[in-house]
This record gives C-alpha cells, structure tokens and sequence, in this order.
C-alpha cells in the first residue's frame, strides 16, 4: 500500500514547494535542514512556524515544471492506484 520515499526524492518532483505555498497560508512551513547548505548533507527534516507567505516566481515556475515532469513520468502508475 506504500512505497517508502526520501525526502530528497519528495523535494525533487516539486511538491515541497506546492505543499509549502498551502502551509504559508496558516504560518507553517516544511523546512530541510542541511549540514554545510543545501549542497551538503541532509541532516533533518521539520515542520516549522514561519513569516514567509509564498515563493519567488522563478521558484514557483521551477516547482510547476517539476511536479509536470513527474506526473509524465508517473501518470499510468497514478492513474492504475486511483482506479483499483
């Protein structure tokens, strides 16, 4: 019934960002922790409280173009889950 992902992997198709435009809405964020920046090792992943309320447009259209990327990549699995 579920197939374990990394949160790399979940950061990659672009939902974090699509999932963090919703939860700045009410003050809270996913945030991604790395040990020397973003090029370094993940050290934790939390849920935080926050004063951002959205994402640069470059971010925003980066996120857009990941998330189609996967749902071309994904979308007979996708479709096969919702129909059985």
């Amino acid at each position: 019934m579920i197939d374990k992902k990394s949160w790399e992997e979940f950061r990659e198709t672009g939902l974090l960002c699509f999932v963090n435009s919703i939860l700045h809405v009410f003050g809270w964020a996913i945030c991604f922790d790395y040990e020397d920046g973003e090029d370094s090792k993940l050290k934790e992943v939390f849920p935080a409280r926050c004063k951002f309320r959205g994402f640069s447009e470059k971010s925003v259209s980066k996120s857009h173009k990941d998330i189609a990327k996967y749902l071309k990549e994904n979308i007979d699995d996708l479709t096969e889950e919702a129909n059985n």
